[in-house]
């Protein structure tokens, strides 16, 4: 081709490209933002997890829930915070209610806490035990106990400790911090800003039900949010029983300033999954 021509091509070239409309990008599921929403890691561990900070991003979320220490700053890097981190809190079976675990969970949590302050991470959780036989007024008071430990370290770094409600008809079978009647009288006995109940409402609707009305009257108490629909732990979409959009209304109604996260397990393309409820909860 002459330099003419060449010259000619790249002309006629740049005029199409000019005259051709961009594609749009896809746009946010985010629009509203009343509530801020995360999305539990472990639900799309099938994802490469660069590749999925990057599609959180792009739908505008704020946030990822359920990381180890190393990777709260790699979601930073995304323009992400891990809105709850692990940092020694104990396990589902073996928690606060027996104080033969308080000092592993004592001191676990009160050497992550200084780290997720200065990673921008606000909630490290932490959980109840199963019962093992142990009346629901020892149980209690052994949580107070350890949590009364934690409850200034958490105050002076602006973390806030929270403790997860979880079935224990289903999926956690002995687990005492069943109801939210339990949790509240725990953390109220505590009595800090920065010692909250993480209230998965997936497990709360199997235990209890009466969602809306429930996290109303304690609205006081619950710091953070997990949602999944029942049955299954699947979308939150028409086979479920919650009206997920009404529940997300009735929490961001309350003024809730903390974060809603979606811990469901996908059963369909997950990355579409998780956008539609995106979309549905933005209230």
């Amino acid at each position: 081709m002459s330099g003419i021509a060449r010259r000619g091509f790249l002309a006629a070239t740049a005029a199409a490209l000019a005259a051709t409309p961009l594609l749009a990008a896809t746009p946010k599921a985010v629009t509203r933002g009343r509530l801020r929403q995360s999305v539990s890691r472990w639900c799309y561990d099938a994802i490469p997890a660069r590749d999925f900070y990057r599609a959180v991003a792009d739908m505008g979320l704020p946030a990822v829930d359920l990381l180890e220490e190393p990777e709260w700053s790699v979601v930073r890097e995304y323009g992400l915070v891990c809105s709850m981190g692990y940092g020694g809190g104990g396990t589902i079976a073996d928690g606060l209610n027996d104080p033969a675990h308080h000092e592993a969970i004592v001191s676990g949590l009160t050497a992550s806490i200084p780290r997720a302050a200065k990673a921008g991470v606000p909630n490290l959780i932490t959980f109840f035990g199963n019962r093992r036989g142990r009346p629901e007024a020892e149980a209690i008071d052994n949580c107070v106990t350890a949590l009364n430990r934690l409850k200034h370290p958490a105050e002076d770094h602006g973390v806030t400790i929270c403790v997860e409600l979880l079935n224990s008809k289903v999926d956690h079978k002995d687990y005492q911090g069943d109801h939210t009647a339990f949790g509240v009288a725990v953390v109220k006995a505590v009595g800090s800003p920065r010692v909250k109940l993480l209230s998965d409402l997936y497990h709360m609707q199997i235990m209890e039900g009466d969602v809306i009305r429930t996290l109303r009257e304690n609205k006081e108490w619950i710091g953070h949010y997990h949602t999944g629909g029942v049955p299954g732990r699947h979308e939150l979409d028409e086979t479920q029983e919650l009206n997920w959009r009404t529940v997300c209304r009735a929490i961001a109604d309350t003024g809730f300033t903390g974060y809603v996260a979606h811990e469901f397990v996908p059963t369909r393309d997950p990355l579409t999954s998780l956008r539609e409820a995106v979309a549905l909860c933005d209230v």
